[in-house]
């Protein structure tokens, strides 16, 4: 076959496990690629890269870019993967609201973590956990909000998750379970100042990371 890629991002492909490594400062982006752009040009593949495909025409069996780049096909293969899931709640797209997908986001929350000290971190599962380790290691003071009674409660049981607990507050990390997040609050057109509960309580934030779930970016593949 002849070969074409598209890929929204700017990078080759990567190993997005590795993205905590990268936020916690213990690996470098250059760490993480499993095949740089050389290794496209050498097995006589085309990347077209930081090209978000728009449209598939499946009659003219055609892919076309927001730029309008465009490749023929005969097979099409869709990896596009999950989005991030944002809860649908006062302030969520204020300045200082970020995800933790891709390195793009890994830029941000490093950014973030060198002009600013309040983190809070809602979702309390494997990739919340490892945001807020790495923002933790970057030197931020860093407050996991999770809706549920403990921790990870997808892998873990209660006992274990209360060991995991214990050792992460051993690091600094600071918890608050069973809280569920109503509004992202700051000035009008302003970055995020606070983060307000059901319960009524409110904790200042410089910064917060939604880690709170994924769903299949599947949006391209209905269009067509």
């Amino acid at each position: 076959y002849e070969i074409s890629v598209f890929g929204a991002e700017p990078y080759a492909n990567y190993n997005r496990i590795l993205l905590s490594p990268v936020l916690a400062g213990e690996m470098t982006v250059k760490d993480i690629m499993l095949n740089d752009v050389d290794w496209y040009e050498q097995n006589g593949i085309r990347l077209h890269l930081g090209k978000k495909v728009a449209k598939i025409d499946r009659r003219a069996r055609t892919v076309t870019a927001e730029d309008g780049t465009s490749e023929p096909y005969d097979r099409l293969l869709l990896a596009t993967g999950s989005n991030p899931f944002i809860l649908p709640i006062p302030g969520k797209d204020r300045e200082g609201v970020l995800t933790y997908r891709d390195i793009g986001d890994t830029d941000a929350l490093i950014a973030a973590s060198s002009k600013y000290k309040r983190a809070v971190v809602i979702g309390g599962g494997l990739l919340g956990l490892e945001a807020a380790n790495g923002l933790a290691q970057r030197g931020m003071d860093v407050t996991v909000v999770h809706l549920v009674e403990w921790l990870m409660e997808r892998q873990l049981d209660k006992t274990a998750a209360d060991m995991l607990k214990k050792s992460l507050e051993a690091r600094g990390l600071k918890f608050l379970l069973q809280k569920q997040t109503t509004s992202i609050n700051g000035p009008a057109g302003g970055r995020v100042a606070s983060v307000s509960f059901a319960d009524g309580e409110e904790i200042p934030a410089d910064l917060v990371c939604m880690a709170v779930g994924i769903k299949p970016n599947d949006e391209l593949a209905r269009s067509a």
